[in-house]
């Protein structure tokens, strides 16, 4: 691509640490561009347009789509240090397994009873983009998401301790109207702007 063709806000497929990945130019920093990794939420530096690939066409377009979840464990494996540190448990466990050690296996039921109580519990409060579709469902008007955030703040249909609240929000905007296309509950209107689909 050419520099003159990268648009601050807009989402793009680029090769980030062996991986293409769905990243949003979020302002020129440089002779290159600050961008948000869209599958960690992680801020980045873009240092050429030769970088990116194209504009962000949806999961088909990024093989590694989907695959958010298994990026923490893969880049523990992979860092230096944890290495060794990654081999230890399967030393620890296959000395479980011969010397018949029972209780952990006991304790782990317990532990997701207990979570599941948890889950139970935390399942009353709506998630981030439950109360984004609530908010707009209110206002009934296109809205950026730092509006949407805070108005669900205000209202405490939703809180979050993270830095970046907006921007993860943003991000799990973006991967349902990529993954679920006309069933997606979200529509992008204008630059940055989101409204209820239907």
């Amino acid at each position: 691509m050419k520099k003159n063709d990268v648009k601050i806000g807009d989402v793009y497929t680029a090769k980030v640490t062996d991986k293409v990945v769905p990243v949003r130019i979020d302002a020129v920093k440089g002779t290159g561009w600050s961008a948000t990794n869209m599958a960690t939420g992680k801020t980045i530096y873009i240092k050429s347009a030769q970088r990116l690939r194209g504009k962000y066409r949806g999961k088909t377009d990024v093989p590694n789509a989907g695959q958010e979840n298994a990026r923490p464990a893969d880049k523990r494996a992979t860092s230096p240090g944890a290495t060794t540190n990654s081999k230890q448990p399967k030393a620890t466990s296959s000395a479980q397994k011969a010397t018949g050690a029972k209780a952990t296996k006991d304790a782990k039921p317990s532990k997701a009873a207990t979570r599941a109580k948890q889950g139970n519990t935390k399942a009353k409060k709506p998630s981030g983009l439950d109360a984004a579709a609530k908010v707009l469902a209110e206002t009934k008007k296109p809205m950026t998401v730092r509006e949407i955030v805070k108005v669900a703040f205000e209202k405490k249909y939703w809180k979050s301790d993270g830095k970046t609240p907006s921007a993860t929000i943003y991000s799990a905007m973006i991967r349902e109207v990529a993954a679920k296309g006309k069933e997606s509950r979200f529509k992008k209107v204008g630059r940055g702007k989101f409204t209820l689909n239907g």
